[in-house]
């Protein structure tokens, strides 16, 4: 099944999810932005292209509601880190998790829980092309491809906001926890294709899996190990992240301890993280494939026993 499923990842679908996520139409995902002629957000607008992607591949999905603020632009901090907190007068926006649920035939108490933020800096004018549109896309291409998969384990794949405050990802991982799901691995998807533009350059394709927990390790290096076994040519690396932070940690913080990161690089070397320049022709669409099958085959993998 894994080298089924993963052979039919598709460049095609995920160039032109990307572009049309964070180009055009859409030239960014953020509650305070409305584009001219237009009724709803930005946001709003890529929550219903999320929606159609799913009921398109079958996919059932559920939804629920929070109260977000956009970030304030402090120019005065370092250039990568603009953002600041809102002030409690700054307007609050509704916003959307919206979580895929591809149901287990054998298992479905037991879940595969996958991650990744669907917007934009709130603070700047950002594409967030690689931050994080490629990992959106990634997972909206890998709940095509589950739904009707057959698989013996549920997968949830959920599709949070991040760069706006509070993170919504953090109120899924606590309704988890509340709720006493068994959760068995946590992957969370972010900034696929993210490295140095030296890396570029050269024409490196990386994936780093970042863990933070002892439980965390043995996942990373299974994911990791997931490249060489299906044969995907890409340049995996295992590293240890001390903090525990961004949409992965939030599960952590509620319990769920076997989470991990995937990401382009760690430290991250973007040069244009958080930045305009995060735009879609800078990305690397073999490099964003070959990353969704190697979080792929370990998803099926795990939701199968393999």
């Amino acid at each position: 099944m894994v080298e089924v499923l993963i052979g039919k990842v598709s460049g095609e679908r995920i160039r032109r999810d990307l572009f049309y996520l964070s180009k055009d139409p859409l030239p960014f995902r953020k509650a305070n932005y409305t584009r001219s002629g237009q009724t709803k957000s930005t946001l709003e607008e890529t929550d219903d292209y999320i929606r159609a992607q799913l009921e398109e591949a079958g996919c059932g999905f559920r939804e629920t509601r929070h109260q977000v603020q956009a970030f304030r632009c402090d120019e005065t901090k370092p250039l990568h880190h603009w953002y600041s907190k809102p002030a409690p007068d700054d307007p609050w926006y509704d916003v959307a998790n919206i979580e895929a649920v591809i149901e287990g035939s054998e298992r479905p108490d037991e879940i595969v829980q996958l991650i990744s933020h669907k917007d934009s800096m709130s603070w700047i004018d950002s594409p967030g092309a690689r931050d994080n549109c490629v990992g959106l896309v990634a997972n909206l291409e890998m709940a095509r491809l589950l739904a009707g998969a057959g698989l013996k384990r549920t997968v949830r794949i959920l599709f949070c906001n991040e760069e706006h405050r509070p993170w919504t990802s953090r109120k899924a991982a606590e309704a988890g926890a509340a709720a006493g799901d068994e959760i068995v691995a946590v992957l969370n998807v972010d900034s696929l294709d993210g490295k140095s533009d030296e890396d570029t350059a050269g024409g490196k394709l990386t994936h780093v899996v970042a863990y933070s927990t002892d439980e965390g390790k043995a996942l990373a290096e299974q994911v990791a190990w997931c490249a060489k076994r299906y044969g995907i040519d890409l340049e995996p690396k295992v590293v240890f992240k001390e903090k525990v932070n961004d949409d992965d940690g939030m599960y952590i913080n509620s319990g769920f301890r076997r989470t991990v990161m995937n990401v382009g690089s760690f430290p991250y070397e973007d040069a244009e993280y958080h930045l305009v320049g995060d735009v879609p022709e800078r990305v690397n669409l073999e490099n964003v494939v070959r990353s969704a099958q190697v979080v792929l085959a370990a998803a099926v993998e795990i939701s199968q026993d393999v």
